[in-house]
């Protein structure tokens, strides 16, 4: 299949908007943060569906009121969550391969279900990596968040989606359960079991603190702990404060910490909660180590 380099253009977008892979690692004796998507599950099924290599870059958008401008034909993806999508002013599918033509204005509107969107384009973005990764990082990557009048160069492709009769559906369910997976942490024998009961029987509440590097939560866990020496961290990693928060670092999170590790989420895990939104439940489900008893 013929590829040309054509570029799309970011007229309008909210905060949070960024290109990213499945991040950069063999960094953090730097202080890099590992970065890539905050979901894993939602990349790896773009990339997927277009037949992509796994890792290639896709756009997460965090916002609703994401408008961008294609100059040349390509095929796209577009998975994560459920939103009102329009190619030209005319609703569209948020979910699976779109086809575009030369002009085309894609616009991602009020999101539904969930709360990241993604969108993938075939054979990928045109950008350069740093560290191994184009995953944006500000100091690291020349491209930040990405911002109205953006230019970014991706590899267009002409394609005739009318030959595809398969149609397909992107499952949500996974994104839309309250329950957490999540794995003991060094710190949780720490704890005692009467701690430990408490954090695993609350509901607890996403606060309005959250981004790429960390969520919190809101109802405070009262415990003993003393603080650590620095010491690794990672994405998926819960600490808790002597004050009680309970701090959920994500994907630009730092590579070391002085808190408390008590638990770790799993990938998928963490792909689950990057589909949250502000004032969301959860409740956490302790799964066992494979070396315990």
């Amino acid at each position: 299949m013929k590829t040309e380099t054509s570029y799309f253009t970011i007229l309008k977008t909210g905060p949070g908007t960024s290109i990213q892979d499945l991040g950069r690692t063999g960094f953090g004796q730097y202080g890099v943060p590992i970065s890539g998507v905050m979901d894993t599950v939602s990349m790896k099924w773009i990339n997927h569906l277009l037949k992509n290599a796994e890792n290639e870059a896709v756009i997460e958008i965090s916002q609703p009121g994401f408008k961008i401008k294609f100059e040349a034909p390509v095929i796209i993806c577009i998975a994560g969550a459920k939103s009102a999508t329009s190619i030209n002013g005319l609703n569209v599918t948020s979910e699976g391969l779109l086809s575009i033509e030369n002009g085309n204005i894609l616009e991602i509107g009020s999101i539904t279900v969930g709360a990241r969107v993604y969108l993938g384009i075939k054979n990928g973005i045109n950008i350069p990596k740093a560290l191994n990764s184009k995953s944006c990082y500000p100091g690291i990557t020349e491209l930040g968040m990405l911002k109205k009048g953006n230019q970014i160069p991706y590899f267009s492709t002409k394609s005739d989606l009318e030959n595809s009769r398969a149609k397909v559906k992107f499952p949500r369910d996974w994104m839309e359960s309250s329950v957490i997976e999540v794995y003991p942490g060094p710190e949780w024998k720490a704890l005692n079991r009467k701690t430990q009961s408490r954090i695993l029987n609350t509901r607890f509440t996403l606060s309005n603190q959250q981004n790429r590097m960390a969520f919190q939560l809101e109802e405070l866990i009262t415990n003993q702990l003393e603080e650590l020496a620095t010491s690794p961290v990672f994405p998926g990693t819960v600490q808790l404060t002597s004050g009680g928060k309970m701090i959920v670092l994500m994907k630009d999170a730092q590579a070391t910490g002085g808190y408390p590790r008590i638990l770790q989420l799993s990938e998928d895990s963490i792909s689950q909660l990057a589909q949250k939104k502000p004032k969301d439940k959860i409740t956490f489900i302790l799964k066992k180590l494979f070396f315990e008893n």
